[in-house]
């Protein structure tokens, strides 16, 4: 019988059938990224993958190439649900049957609470109304293809520092308002098939075993019939997890749910059978859904696979341009037309230029199936009548750079040489003499996770060789190595770098790896120098934790590194060519070492020498633009120094063409910033309580997150929330609201603008509409919220075109603690339509009053 058959099995039946171990087995899972499968009862293994911006695969090692999507902030700041889905169904969906996955672990729809938090870039916006929109389309289009979705992390997983214990306390208003909020949004719209808990406690418990979120408020109140599984090792209870609701731990190593463990819960009645095939069926109905939904995966040959198509390649430059965000454009510096502008020369300075940043860190990370530089876009886009001249200007990085494109094999293939050795014994430190397994691997940041060869020993070594790509001239290098376990360079047969016989401990490796280590050598002109690293699975010890500790599910090591330069002589390079330069753009920004999974930024700003590049180049080119990468917030200090800036978040694989597209106006921006831009990290609303104290972080901000906070306070921020420009001007008028509709636990009220292109060009803008609460409530709301928008696309210049916005009952609702409802107040609302959320955008205004308020539950 074919595993897709499953598709027609009687659940109940099953769950009648199964034993007692068969049920325990299926509520956690085997290896690191599949369902367990019962073969006698047809029931059929299901495979999992990362993550939010594409499907990675099983392997973060020598993984199967893939499309890398913009990170999504970026896809928040198309303000486009229409979009969203059709980036879901058309490439999501297709790329997860190509990689064998019937289920996408993504989206990832936390709040943008602080812009330091490490995976601030995995989620869409600091709004909760336009976080669950947008994480609603996504679903609905990755599952209207047929792939299962499990949206995470739920919930309060807002920081990564202290993640696995941290205690997200809060009040259950701001709980329901704003952190659940987009989960409700996503369940109400498109119901995931499965959702992930959070590592994280709130209020006093874990999520992964927390009742109150996980039976009250998604299964009884929403009355959602999803699966919950756990984040991976996010489980810390058998007992507690299984009686409160997580019915699926992940990922199938080191796991609690194990057959001796849970039998002996059952035998001590801190559970019951029952309630463990209660959770096995949840698995069984997720497992039916993906049998259902894209049967070919189960009955496929379960490999990967990488494939493109101009179609394809051509959604992703679409969605990555429509994300990018103009900030600022003084005198229409923007867009560059070389030959109407007369531009012969244009310098690109800046470390990102040339520099591979896809995406964020962590679990979002993926080997790209193809990949667009700034620089390559932009030389492409200004063509070939343009001079282009490079300068990185000022180094970015926070670890050295990989040497993924500078090492290369004997035989001249870029890349080197692995040879995996058991050792003696699973005690021993010493290897075999013969490799029991030798390949060819292309990257030199080595995250082996589980990918290790079968059948080595508990301790084993893992021995690269290759070469380095000979330099024009002779040159002082400095290498740096991590090593999650221990590792030692050597080039040219000298010892370079000793990670090896003791460490410092550090962040990379989701907490596993060591600090970079740093050494330096003299490399000549004209000569491959051997370069060749000795790793071992085991830990070193440090000053901090003496235990030499076996990496078994978090082995990796890193290679990286870069010539040697003189900061200033770099600077005064760029400036250089500034000055010979009829433009310059900078493109600058962050990578994924500082926004990543495992660990939180420190600072909002930019890496390195890179403010000071910007306002050295601005003082001697009149004709800067600057565009910044990163996946959140960042500081600006010479914003009022340059006449353009665009913000491109990380666009994956269309970088540059998209870059150059917007650049060059061959696409008009109409991105709006997903998140407030603050002039200082002091001005953020959770500044000084967002971190773990003891354990604990204190939501002190309650329901003032993001631009809420800033309206609320007076604080006017560097770029508002929802705030972004285009290369031509719209005016919006006539705002009309209809009288609201109550009926069967709902308001409706229809919001009418006109929306006019005044410019010289084509353009799409965004309609933003935004709601505050009675005055005459007891309650303190947030002074403004938005409740509404919609994309009006392609305005032609003169165009004039009626827009219609519905709002609900959602517009006008909030949580009361007393009787733990929703309640709408009668009274008068205030309505405003705008452009952005700052005061000087939002035009028009007008109320609305509701005569007989009500109270309502569930979605």
């Amino acid at each position: 019988m074919p595993p897709s058959d499953f598709k027609n099995a009687s659940i109940p039946d099953i769950v009648d059938q199964l034993t007692t171990d068969e049920a325990i087995l299926l509520t956690a899972g085997v290896g690191f990224w599949h369902t367990h499968a019962i073969p006698r009862l047809g029931v059929p293994a299901v495979k999992v993958s990362d993550g939010p911006n594409g499907i990675r695969g099983n392997h973060f090692f020598m993984g199967t190439p893939a499309k890398c999507l913009p990170s999504s902030t970026a896809l928040g700041a198309t303000f486009d649900p229409e979009l969203v889905q059709t980036v879901g169904l058309k490439l999501l969906a297709p790329e997860a049957k190509l990689k064998a996955a019937s289920i996408l672990l993504a989206p990832t729809c936390n709040i943008q609470r602080n812009p330091l938090g490490g995976r601030s870039f995995e989620s869409f916006s600091e709004d909760p109304y336009l976080s669950g929109l947008i994480a609603a389309a996504y679903v609905n289009g990755v599952q209207g293809g047929g792939i299962g979705t499990a949206i995470k992390h739920f919930v309060g997983n807002d920081k990564e520092n202290d993640r696995l214990g941290y205690d997200s306390v809060m009040s259950e208003r701001a709980l329901r308002e704003i952190y659940l909020m987009p989960f409700m949004l996503a369940e109400k719209y498109a119901k995931p098939w499965s959702y992930m808990t959070a590592y994280n406690r709130v209020n006093g418990t874990h999520v992964s075993e927390n009742a109150h979120i996980l039976t009250d408020i998604l299964r009884k109140e929403w009355g959602s019939e999803t699966t919950v599984m756990s984040d991976w090792f996010g489980i810390y209870s058998i007992d507690q997890a299984i009686n409160n609701g997580l019915d699926l731990e992940m990922p199938g190593t080191n796991k609690w749910r194990t057959l001796d463990l849970v039998n002996r819960t059952i035998q001590s009645r801190k559970t019951t059978v029952r309630t463990v095939k209660e959770r096995a069926k949840k698995v069984l109905e997720l497992a039916q859904k993906c049998a259902a939904g894209a049967p070919e995966i189960l009955d496929g040959d379960g490999q990967e696979y990488t494939r493109e198509s101009e179609q394809d390649k051509v959604l992703m430059r679409e969605i990555a341009g429509q994300s990018i965000v103009l900030l600022k454009n003084d005198n229409n510096v923007l867009p560059l037309k070389p030959k109407e502008q007369g531009l012969k020369k244009i310098a690109i300075v800046g470390a990102n230029a040339k520099a591979i940043v896809l995406s964020g860190g962590g679990s979002a990370a993926l080997k790209a199936s193809y990949f667009i530089s700034p620089f390559e876009g932009l030389v492409g886009a200004l063509g070939p009548d343009v001079e282009v001249t490079y300068s990185e200007g000022a180094r970015a990085f926070k670890t050295m750079p990989t040497l993924d494109y500078d090492i290369y094999t004997s035989e001249g293939k870029r890349g080197w040489i692995g040879e995996w050795f058991s050792h003696e014994s699973d005690e021993s430190m010493t290897p075999v003499s013969q490799p029991i397994k030798t390949q060819f691997i292309d990257e030199t940041r080595i995250f082996i996770s589980t990918s290790y060869p079968e059948g080595i020993t508990k301790k084993w070594t893992l021995r690269l060789k290759g070469q380095l790509k000979p330099r024009e001239k002779d040159t002082l290098f400095e290498f740096g190595l991590i090593a999650a376990g221990r590792a030692k360079l050597y080039v040219d047969g000298n010892l370079v770098i000793d990670n090896w016989t003791k460490q410092r401990r550090g962040e990379a490796f989701f907490g596993s790896g060591s600090e970079e280590e740093n050494g330096k050598y003299n490399l000549k002109a004209g000569v491959a120098h051997d370069i060749y690293v000795e790793y071992c699975n085991v830990r070193a010890p440090a000053d901090e934790d003496p235990v030499e500790a076996i990496m078994d599910s978090n082995p990796g090591v890193r290679l990286g590194g870069a010539e040697v330069v003189d900061s200033d002589e770099l600077l005064e390079s760029a400036v250089k060519l500034a000055e010979e330069a009829d433009a310059v753009i900078a493109v600058v920004g962050l990578n994924a070492d500082w926004e990543t999974e495992g660990y939180d930024r420190t600072t909002l700003a930019l890496p390195g020498r890179t403010d000071e590049l910007v306002s050295r180049i601005a003082k001697v080119n009149p004709r800067t633009v600057v565009v910044t990468q990163s996946g959140s917030s960042i500081t600006l200090p010479w914003v009022d120094e340059v006449p353009a800036i665009v913000h491109s978040w990380y666009l994956g694989n269309a970088t540059g063409d998209a870059i150059g597209d917007v650049i060059t106006g061959k696409v008009n921006p109409s991105g709006k910033l997903s998140l407030t831009f603050p002039k200082k990290l002091e001005d953020v609303p959770s500044h000084g309580h967002f971190h773990s104290e003891h354990g604990k972080v204190r939501y002190a901000e309650d329901l003032f997150v993001g631009y809420k906070h800033y309206h609320h306070r007076n604080i006017t921020p560097l770029f508002h929330f929802g705030y972004g420009l285009s290369y031509t001007t719209f005016q919006f008028s006539d705002l009309k609201l209809s009288e609201p509709v109550i009926s069967n636990n709902d308001v409706e009220i229809t919001a009418t603008v006109i929306v006019t292109n005044t410019g010289s060009i084509a353009g799409t803008e965004v309609v933003q509409v935004y709601t505050t609460l009675p005055v005459t409530s007891e309650l303190t709301h947030p002074p403004l919220q938005l409740k509404a928008f919609t994309k009006v696309r392609d305005l032609a210049p003169g165009e004039s075109k009626t827009v219609e916005v519905k709002l609900d009952k959602y517009a006008v609702s909030y949580w009361e603690e007393r009787i733990s409802r929703w309640v709408v107040e009668s009274g008068e609302y205030l309505v405003r339509v705008g452009r952005s959320s700052a005061p000087e955008d939002l035009t028009l205004a007008a109320k609305v009053t509701i005569k007989k308020g009500f109270e309502w539950n569930g979605l």
